[in-house]
């Protein structure tokens, strides 16, 4: 019964959505929406990364985080969601280089470091669905999909493309962003836009799979 309105919606195609291998990296405003999404879609076998813990400021946006203040994210979230993989690490360029992404059948980039998200368009493109900048906008009609060279409106993802072309890297890969101007210079946020690119991963996921 936990997954009947998902099989009744993807008929078929659900068994690929139940045997999927999921890597979440980051399971912020974005990633923990992400990861909510899937489990109740039916995933089965989902592993979360990052090294963060909650703090108040993280209530107005990310799933659960008003019952874990000062507690790790991954280990906080693992309460919730027991049958995922939990793992407490940085994702950083080393660990990247060093991480074996063969096993899984996507890689979901819920990341807001630029170095961490070069290293992992370098090494898992064809498997990488990646975010780009949530915070600063209220519009979560202006999200888009498109590949990493074809984004716009969005001054991250040039930062991106820029140093991707100094790195001689031309591949294409799926990102999430938003073409809506910023609203501000600090780092605010809203709940609707980020939680939006989260379910907006989790939807690119599940047709990706569904295409394999």
């Amino acid at each position: 019964m936990r997954f009947e309105r998902s099989r009744m919606l993807f008929g078929d195609d659900f068994a690929k959505i139940e045997d999927a291998k999921i890597l979440i990296l980051g399971v912020g405003g974005v990633g923990s929406y992400c990861l909510d999404c899937l489990y109740r879609t039916g995933v089965r076998d989902i592993t979360i990364i990052d090294f963060d813990t909650y703090d108040e400021s993280n209530q107005n946006r990310q799933m659960w985080s008003e019952h874990h203040c000062g507690e790790s994210k991954v280990l906080s979230l693992k309460e919730h969601y027991p049958e995922i993989i939990a793992i407490e690490k940085k994702i950083d360029p080393a660990w990247i280089e060093a991480f074996d992404f063969e096993p899984y059948d996507l890689v979901l980039d819920a990341i807001d470091d630029t170095h961490a998200k070069l290293a992992l368009a370098q090494k898992c493109y064809k498997k990488l669905i990646s975010a780009t900048g949530s915070a600063k906008r209220l519009d979560p009609t202006k999200i888009e999909v498109s590949t990493i060279w074809k984004t716009h409106g969005d001054r991250f993802a040039s930062k991106l493309r820029y140093e991707l072309k100094k790195r001689r890297f031309s591949k294409k890969y799926p990102v999430i962003f938003s073409s809506e101007p910023p609203h501000t210079k600090v780092k605010g946020s809203f709940m609707a836009v980020t939680a939006a690119f989260g379910l907006t991963m989790c939807s690119l996921a599940v047709k990706t799979l569904m295409k394999k």
